[in-house]
């Protein structure tokens, strides 16, 4: 039963990370594309802001390894 309560922390730890990036990249896609409609000069800012949101999920997995084999 412990392993299984594990594992499944592990899951929500990289799951709700993924999920809450997912979420997070979807409004800043919208707001980014009609940003470099009217100016295209912030590409690369809006690059940069799409994917500040990843290390969201790398931090997640991070958090899953140290919760599996710690």
């Amino acid at each position: 039963m412990e392993k299984a309560l594990i594992c499944f922390a592990a899951a929500l730890a990289i799951g709700l990370c993924a999920i809450a990036t997912g979420w997070a990249q979807s409004r800043i896609g919208a707001a980014g594309a009609g940003t470099i409609a009217e100016r295209p000069e912030m590409t690369g800012t809006i690059i940069i802001m799409l994917a500040i949101p990843e290390t969201m999920v790398i931090l997640g997995f991070v958090v899953a390894a140290m919760i599996l084999y710690k």
